[in-house]
């Protein structure tokens, strides 16, 4: 409560006006970018690969099949050929613009990352929550299938499973979203153990809650910065998974681009003829997982705890 002086002596009070969500939510972004700067700059390379994938058809000069055998294999260049927009990274052995190409990639590589993000923490929460709250039994079979995906590395899995179901959107979403559902339910295992020990837990067995009321109005909701962390840092491993498989010939099939596969066939076949054809996708590439896994790691400094006080 502010107070001001009145002509006749007295005070009057005058309200204190709260600010409104807008500038709450600005003072919250200036905040973090002073606490963490770089995390800041990695956040901003998010937004520009959110914005550069949603307007995919306004930044991309040419359709990413268009194809102009005139003008195959010409390095970059800011001369439009025959009036035609110029080709800011080159072209391929099939005259299409690998700037275009580069967009419509971020495009799959963001609809991917936020799929397996989306698709995999259903069961990665409902894993890990019932592992740590049932115990016994429940807890030992659950943790020894953990172990066993576990024990196989990390690619063959992935590889494994593609050549059981073949190559498609859908199966490299699924492939990624059950190897990630799977390691991160020993993370939220560990968490909720910690949790259970809390009083309000002990609480709420004692009004005679029950076990699903606990895990979902208790358990849970204190699980969600976690996730937002889990999430935030596996982002960018979800990208460069889904680079590796197409670049091994298991990804996403083409036509559809995609950053892996530009660095596969094509890009090994001309790399010397034609370098921008591997030095395009490998650049975007390169920055957006560095920016991903700044944001996270900032991130995970602001909303864990225990790092709050780390400098």
């Amino acid at each position: 409560m502010v107070t001001e002086p009145l002509s006749t002596g007295g005070v009057a009070p005058v309200a204190f006006r709260e600010p409104g969500p807008i500038a709450r939510s600005w003072d919250a972004v200036f905040s973090f970018t002073r606490r963490k700067p770089l995390g800041a700059f990695g956040g901003a390379i998010v937004v520009l690969l959110v914005a550069v994938a949603i307007g995919a058809p306004v930044f991309a000069p040419y359709a990413p099949l268009e194809n102009n055998q005139a003008v195959a294999l010409k390095g970059p260049s800011l001369a439009s050929i025959d009036g035609t927009f110029p080709h800011l990274a080159g072209t391929d052995q099939f005259g299409r613009d690998v700037f275009s190409r580069v967009v419509y990639g971020a495009q799959t590589s963001l609809y991917i990352g936020v799929l397996v993000t989306v698709v995999s923490t259903i069961p990665a929460l409902a894993l890990g929550v019932a592992s740590a709250f049932f115990g016994g039994w429940v807890d030992y079979f659950l943790q020894r299938f953990v172990d066993t995906v576990q024990a196989v590395p990390y690619l063959i899995l992935l590889i494994a499973i593609m050549v059981v179901l073949g190559p498609s959107f859908i199966n490299v979403v699924f492939a990624l979203s059950f190897r990630r559902a799977v390691t991160e339910s020993r993370v939220l295992r560990g968490s909720t153990l910690g949790l259970m020990n809390q009083t309000y837990i002990e609480a709420a067995r004692a009004t005679g809650a029950t076990n699903g009321r606990i895990m979902l109005r208790h358990l849970v909701p204190n699980l969600v910065p976690l996730l937002i962390v889990l999430s935030s840092t596996a982002f960018a491993g979800v990208i460069l998974s889904e680079a590796s498989l197409s670049f091994l010939g298991y990804g996403v099939p083409p036509p559809r681009p995609s950053w892996g596969g530009m660095l596969a066939a094509d890009g090994r076949a001309f790399m010397y003829a034609a370098p921008w054809m591997l030095i395009a996708p490998t650049l975007a590439l390169a920055i957006v997982v560095f920016g991903v896994n700044m944001f996270g790691d900032a991130l995970r400094d602001v909303l864990d705890p225990r790092l709050r006080g780390a400098r």
